[in-house]
């Protein structure tokens, strides 16, 4: 008969690093080791087959309360580092698929600057992204319309940092970018529409920049469709007026808009338009240094 203390070996080897001394232990009535920290054992009578069929007992190492509480620890601070590393991974590849370029990357709502044109749309925002798993389930997208500048794109852009950091897939892009990408792919453009319906959000900028021929309006159909089929949703910004949307008769386009009224809540911006703000801004601030100059 095989003596089972060869099958123990290897645990009885693992065991003994238990028995590392402390300063402090000591040896109580019983003979066994205990912790002069937390004054608990450090060491356990067990019992184990004999060849003989008898049982025979042995003096082995367990963890004192207070080693036991620190190998806890620290299994507990390893997994918060493991998740943070393995977080922090996820987020450099949602930034590195999401499409969006430097400028749009920093946007977010705390550099948000908010007006008396701007502050329902910013609470309206900010709602949205902070409830998204609510508007997923839904399937609850938003249409962003208004003229040049007023603060869509930037809008957008916010939503779309603030689920990235959160650690929920986006895509940003534009109808331009997107047709320009299906031009030039040797891919199936279905391939492509499934690669966006991977992603939580789809974010597209500037509905009608793209070209008006039939074959551009049956893509443009086609993206915004697949998404309503995939039960994802999807935001969407334009300059075109709301009213012309809904009273556009020809049916190339009427298609297009039914189903993005099924899919978006509609936001109105309005106001100054930033970009002609901030370029007049950098006007004034130009003349005063080369009137500077001269001086």
């Amino acid at each position: 008969m095989n003596d089972p203390m060869d099958y123990l070996a290897p645990v009885l080897k693992a065991n003994s690093q238990l028995g590392d001394p402390g300063t402090d232990d000591y040896i109580d009535a019983e003979g066994l080791l205990m912790c002069g920290k937390c004054h608990t054992r450090r060491q356990m009578v067990i019992k184990v087959p004999a060849p003989n069929g008898q049982q025979r007992e042995m003096t082995v190492y367990r963890q004192c309360d207070c080693r036991k509480a620190a190998a806890e620890a620290e299994a507990e601070r390893k997994r918060k580092a493991d998740e943070a590393e393995a977080f922090a991974k996820l987020l450099k590849e949602l930034k590195g698929q999401s499409l969006m370029d430097e400028r749009t990357a920093g946007h977010t709502f705390d550099n948000f600057q908010q007006t008396p044109d701007n502050a329902r749309n910013l609470k309206l925002c900010r709602r949205y992204a902070e409830h998204f798993d609510e508007m997923l389930e839904k399937n609850q997208g938003l249409l962003m319309y208004g003229p040049v500048g007023t603060g869509k794109s930037f809008s957008a852009a916010c939503i779309a940092n603030h689920l990235l950091n959160a650690g929920i897939s986006v895509i940003m892009t534009s109808f331009v970018k997107l047709l320009d990408a299906m031009q030039g792919s040797r891919e199936d453009d279905q391939v492509l529409i499934d690669r966006m319906n991977k992603v939580k959000l789809l974010i597209i900028d500037d509905l009608g920049a793209e070209r008006g021929s039939d074959y551009t309006l049956e893509k443009v159909y086609n993206i915004i469709d697949s998404r309503y089929r995939a039960k994802l949703p999807i935001i969407l910004t334009t300059n075109l007026d709301l009213e012309q949307m809904k009273a556009d008769d020809d049916i190339r386009y009427e298609r297009i808009y039914d189903r993005i009224f099924e899919l978006c809540y509609p936001m109105l911006y309005t106001g100054k338009s930033w970009r002609k703000t901030e370029a007049n801004r950098r006007f004034k601030d130009m003349r005063a240094f080369l009137e500077g100059e001269d001086g």
